[in-house]
This record gives structure tokens, C-alpha cells and sequence, in this order.
């Protein structure tokens, strides 16, 4: 098998530098007719996004594809107000070429770096009381086969199925083409108000939260206080909460880091693409080298969370950069960790230094699993999968649509056998 950008040979890495991919080769198709090629040809294969995930989640001992080659599809259908979008196009690409043609999407991740496919995926989101998770808002989809075929899905057309094939975690078929609900492009403001209490952040859970379109508290949950991200909607009602006191300077959600790669604060109106993530695209994001875990939790439980999370910050902030609270609206996909519940999620960004995080993520999942918790899909865990996948009420429909789409295993890996073994 072959394509016109020959394909890499030796040791890659995930961007985090934690996770060398296990695959002896990276190909790069430049169009639909090589990857279905090579997905025919291939006897295990599986789809590898912009590498931002942190642990196997994409990884393959086989063939691994990169889909940034294919053509850069985007196209707008103003009537449906949906917008069809090549899967290796970047959240950053994408929000551009939107925002020119006056539309917008409803909700971004903090990182615009990622690729579309790979975030809806494995449910990654953004934050908001109203805000789903990016994969809730993909109306079709279009996915390679094992025999090199398309597959076609859409939610009016495959209510039985679509749910179900969204948040796949790559175990279905390679995903050539994505189709999202847009809306009128809009502006957006955001602010940051500092020393806030912690215990009047979980006491008044609902007012903080509700106080702006997307919300984010920052703390190492070694303090008494953290530090609040509002972004505002222009002509959207705010909320009348106005804890602690406002930044005077601009700030990046990783303390002592430079802040000209966070997006512009201060109340400066600007577009909605230039506000909604924490960073910039054409700088790099957060810290750098760095793991990464987060747990959703049902949003009535963040009260607890908050004080299982104080109780064991001695542990935490010595290997955290820093941690961050966001709420993501209830969906109906069934791998979605928003799955059937409004959502609070507690993400960790920590110090690359596997021996020394391990212990305490195990400390953290210990006090955050009794709640209800869901792992992030791309992120580091400790929980045992037959736990994880203990979580889902639909798991086993996944199971089968596992059977249904990829019988062979074509496009199976580690990290899918152990969730879904097969019989």
C-alpha cells in the first residue's frame, strides 16, 4: 500500500511528550480514494488525531493514519445552519473560516489546537451551563469501513444508531467528514475576577457558575480561594454574581506563565472564536510538558467534590500546575461522559512526572469515584476500565454496535479491548 506522502517510520509522540505511539508506521493520506485503500489493505488500523490525548486512547501497535493531509474541507449549508468539515480540520481553521462567513459554533474547548474528529471522539467540551459537549453538536457523520467503504450516519436519519456513533473513541471506522450546528456568528467579553472562596464557590455552585455564558474556576485546592473565568455573550443576561475582586492585568490560567497565549481579557469585545477558548492558536498552550486528567461528575454533586478535593490539597498542589472547574450540559450520547446528566468536571493539569502523579490521581479518583465520576476519554486514569465502562447505561448497546460496524477488530487497539473484551 502507498500514498503520495510516504508514510513515517520510528518513534512519535503525543504533543504532551508523555506517550511515544507504538504503530511502526504514520501514514498520511492525501485523499478519500488512499484512505479507503488503506484501510482495506490494512489488517489493524486505527485514526490518530492532532495528538493532544494523554494516554491510548488512539495509539496502535499496527498502522496508524494522520488525517491533516486530506483536503481542507468547509462547507457552510446556510439553510440547515449546519457546516460539513474534513475531520482533520483543526478547531482553529475551522472557527476562522466560520467567523468570515458570519456563522459561529455554539462552544469550544479551551485549546482551539485540537482536531474536529479527534475531539468529538472522545467527548471532549467546553464549559457552560447551557453548552453541550463539541460531539453533541455534530448532526452527520462519515466514516471508512473495514472494507474501505462510507458509511454514512446522521441523527434524523439513524436515531437508532447515530447516539450511539459519535463518541466512539475511534472504534468504529475511520471518520472522513464531520456535519455541526452552526449559528449567527456573535461577540463575546471576558473577565477574570481573583481571590475568590472556594467555599463560597461550592456554597453558591449554581450563582457562580450561572454568572456568564462559559465559566471556569482555576485554583490548586491547597487554597482557600481560586481564581474565576468569565466569558461573557454580548446581549446575553449575566448573572449578579461578583465574588472576590476583578484582575487588574491579564492572566493565564496556569500561574507564572506568560500570558500573551491567553485569549484577550480585561472586557475587551471581540469575536466569539477569540474569547471562548483560554488560548490563542498560533501560540502553544498551557504549560507545555505536562499530563492531563479530568472526571465529570453529576453537576449536584460538585459540593462534594469540592470538599473531597480540599481535604487532600496537600497532596495535590505540589505536583499540579492547576486545576480547573467547568459545567457542561446533559447529552444523549451514550459514550459521552455528559451522558443523561448536567455535568460538573474537575480537570487537572500536572507536573510530567508520572511516579510522583500517579499516587495522587489515585487519591483524587478514590474521593471523586464514589460521586459518580466519569473519566475524560483522552486524559490519565487510574480507575480500573470494567469501572469505567460501569458508568454507562448504554455500554453494552456500544458493544454492539462494536460487532455490528467492526467485527473483525479491525479497528480495535489495547485501550477499546480492555473497555469492550471481546467474546
Amino acid at each position: 500500500m502507498s500514498s503520495s506522502v510516504p508514510p513515517s517510520f520510528g518513534p512519535v509522540r503525543n504533543w504532551a511528550g508523555n506517550l511515544t505511539y507504538a504503530s511502526p508506521r504514520i501514514h498520511r493520506p492525501t485523499s478519500l480514494g488512499e484512505l479507503s485503500a488503506l484501510v482495506r489493505d490494512s489488517p489493524r488500523i486505527r485514526a490518530l488525531g492532532s495528538g493532544h490525548s494523554f494516554n491510548g486512547v488512539a495509539d496502535s501497535g499496527h498502522d496508524l493514519l494522520r488525517l491533516d493531509a486530506l483536503p481542507e474541507e468547509i462547507e457552510v449549508d446556510p439553510s440547515a445552519s449546519t457546516v460539513t468539515v474534513a475531520a482533520g480540520v483543526r478547531y482553529a481553521e475551522l472557527s476562522a473560516a466560520l467567523h468570515r462567513k458570519g456563522w459561529a459554533l455554539g462552544n469550544l474547548a479551551s485549546l482551539p489546537h485540537i482536531s474536529v474528529a479527534g475531539s468529538c471522539a472522545t467527548g471532549t467540551h467546553g464549559s457552560g451551563d447551557r453548552q453541550r459537549c463539541l460531539s453533541a453538536a455534530v448532526r452527520g457523520l462519515e466514516l471508512v469501513g473495514p472494507d474501505g467503504g462510507t458509511v454514512r450516519l446522521s441523527r434524523d436519519g439513524d436515531p437508532g444508531t447515530f447516539p450511539g456513533a459519535v463518541v466512539a473513541l475511534g472504534a468504529l471506522g475511520v471518520v472522513t467528514r464531520l456535519t455541526l450546528e452552526i449559528e449567527p456568528a456573535f461577540e463575546m467579553s471576558q473577565r477574570v475576577r481573583l481571590d475568590v472562596p472556594l467555599d463560597e464557590s461550592a456554597a453558591g455552585f449554581d450563582e457562580v457558575f450561572g454568572a456568564a455564558h462559559s465559566v471556569s474556576l482555576f485554583t490548586d485546592w491547597n487554597a482557600d480561594t481560586g481564581r474565576v473565568w468569565l466569558k461573557h455573550r454580548e446581549g446575553s443576561p449575566e448573572g449578579a454574581w461578583g465574588g472576590g475582586r476583578p484582575a487588574a492585568d491579564p492572566q493565564h490560567p496556569v500561574p507564572g506563565m506568560p500570558t500573551g497565549a491567553a485569549t484577550e481579557q480585561m472586557g475587551s469585545v471581540g469575536p466569539w472564536f477569540e474569547r471562548l477558548p483560554h488560548f490563542r492558536p498560533e501560540l502553544p498552550p498551557s504549560a507545555g510538558e505536562e499530563l492531563q486528567s479530568e472526571l465529570y461528575l453529576p453537576r449536584a454533586a460538585a459540593p462534594e467534590a469540592f470538599a473531597a478535593l480540599r481535604g487532600i490539597g496537600h497532596l495535590i498542589a505540589p505536583v499540579l500546575y492547576t486545576a480547573e472547574v467547568r459545567t457542561v450540559r446533559a447529552d444523549d450520547l451514550w459514550l459521552s461522559p455528559a451522558h443523561g446528566r448536567a455535568s460538573a468536571t474537575f480537570h487537572f493539569t500536572w507536573i510530567r512526572d508520572p511516579e510522583r502523579v500517579a499516587p495522587v490521581l489515585r487519591a483524587v479518583e478514590e474521593g471523586l469515584a464514589p460521586l459518580g465520576a466519569r473519566p475524560h476519554w483522552g486524559k490519565l486514569t487510574t480507575l480500573p476500565p470494567s469501572e469505567v465502562v460501569g458508568g454507562y447505561e448504554r455500554a453494552a448497546d456500544f458493544a454492539g454496535l462494536l460487532e455490528r460496524f467492526d467485527p473483525d477488530g479491525k479497528f480495535r487497539n489495547p485501550f477499546t479491548d480492555a473497555l469492550f473484551p471481546r467474546g
